[in-house]
């Protein structure tokens, strides 16, 4: 049976963050290549909700533990050893499906906001990201199907969503573990966020 996260000691959060901290920097330099990370709808913690992200290495790069089941429509995305990235918190008070993203773990100043798209007559894109009156991305597929794509606002493909396929044999794996491939143009930790919003929006997670 293939391994979801090759490396049993994802404990060692230390080399983990290094890593990530080296991969920022090599995105940072203007390398083409893009980032390919395995995402596990799974937490590592027992009895709890959330994803556990891998590089192609192996080593523990995202987590995400007990979304939502604790302060109600908050989600914190950590890095392997535990620090906050991005808050993301439900829009109070608004009409639909819309939620904003801070950097770390404050609550001034979010870095951009998504709205789901409830446009029945527009059904081409599942979600929006906006900062203030500017269109910053749209994300497009389906993700019942782990197949999206995030579009730029000169659109290019800056992530994608996709089925894993098992080492051997080329079976394709269940919907609680597919890649997340992204290009240099987008932080990895963002392509991350908007997967943890398309499973609120249009997965299990949904309330």
């Amino acid at each position: 049976m293939t391994k979801v996260y090759p490396n049993g000691a994802a404990a060692a959060a230390m080399a983990n963050v290094a890593a990530y901290e080296a991969e920022q920097k090599r995105r940072a330099s203007g390398s083409e290549e893009a980032t390919v990370l395995t995402v596990w709808k799974k937490s590592l913690l027992l009895n709890c909700n959330g994803f556990t992200v891998f590089d192609t290495k192996g080593n523990l790069v995202f987590r995400v533990d007990n979304y939502l089941s604790g302060r109600k429509g908050e989600i914190v995305l950590m890095d392997a050893h535990g620090k906050c990235l991005l808050t993301i918190r439900r829009k109070r008070l608004s009409l639909g499906d819309n939620w904003v993203v801070y950097d770390g773990e404050t609550a001034e100043n979010p870095r951009f906001c998504v709205r789901k798209n409830v446009n029945m007559l527009n059904n081409k894109y599942l979600a929006q990201v906006n900062n203030k009156n500017s269109v910053l991305y749209q994300v497009e597929g389906s993700y019942a199907q782990r197949s999206c794509a995030v579009y730029d606002g000169k659109r290019r493909k800056v992530a994608e969503i996709k089925r894993k396929e098992a080492a051997v044999g080329g079976v394709a794996m269940g919907v609680d573990v597919f890649r997340l491939v992204v290009q240099p143009d987008l932080d990895t930790s963002v392509a991350m966020a908007f997967v943890i919003l398309l499973d609120q929006m249009y997965g299990s997670s949904k309330r």
